[in-house]
């Protein structure tokens, strides 16, 4: 036996111990999320209080997106878990919990949109409409946040973002949509179609003309 082979056979076995660890505790993790989604769907109120507070700042600020209003958004969301809990029995698994929130808070956002255009109702909205706890700030607010400590750059990192939420409620909420699950949440491409209810391929092409539209809107202003 050479001098490098007992090295060889400890790091190997090192490594087979660390996948061995590494299975055991995704395995775990997957029990884990069953027994809470079994929880779910037995009416468990602590379990879906969880969820709520697990969920509620992703859904809110979702919404906001889409919406452009605080007000409504907060609206929306609530409306968002209240389905959810009406529904959580029917969940298959297809996807993720985050997922089929998504899907349920797109729905909503829709349906309230449609409201709105029966009744040709003109809103005005505000970019910086305060909210009502941390978890609610609007976007534009919390990423010029990120300057606080330069009066000058944290200016023009929200004329940055106004410019880029003015842009994106010029779209049309097909492209708006995927551009915000994709590009904003970080959703991958299956998981935005299943949140949309379209293909794969459907949403590379909205997504890729949504972005040519977006950029063509936002030529020189940022």
């Amino acid at each position: 036996m050479s001098f490098g082979e007992p090295i060889a056979l400890r790091m190997e076995a090192e490594m087979e111990r660390t996948a061995d660890a590494a299975a055991s505790g995704e395995a775990r993790f997957a029990g884990a999320e069953d027994q809470f989604l079994e929880r779910l769907k037995a009416g468990d109120a602590a379990a879906f209080n969880h969820l709520v507070e697990e969920r509620h700042a992703d859904i809110y600020a979702l919404l906001y997106r889409l919406t452009e209003d605080a007000e409504e958004a907060r609206d929306l969301t609530q409306e968002t878990f209240l389905q959810a809990f009406r529904h959580i029995a029917n969940f298959r698994g297809d996807a993720d919990l985050r997922t089929w929130l998504y899907r349920i808070a797109v729905n909503q956002a829709r349906n309230r949109w449609r409201w709105w255009k029966r009744r040709r109702r003109d809103r005005t909205v505000s970019l910086d409409a305060p909210a009502s706890d941390a978890n609610d700030t609007p976007l534009s607010t919390r990423l010029a946040g990120n300057e606080a400590g330069d009066p000058e750059q944290q200016t023009l990192a929200r004329e940055r973002e106004r410019a880029l939420l003015t842009a994106l409620h010029t779209l049309s909420s097909a492209y708006r949509e995927v551009i915000v699950l994709r590009d904003i949440e970080g959703l991958s491409y299956e998981e935005v179609a299943h949140a949309l209810e379209i293909n794969v391929g459907t949403v590379k092409s909205r997504l890729s003309r949504g972005r040519i539209e977006l950029r063509r809107r936002l030529e020189g202003s940022l």
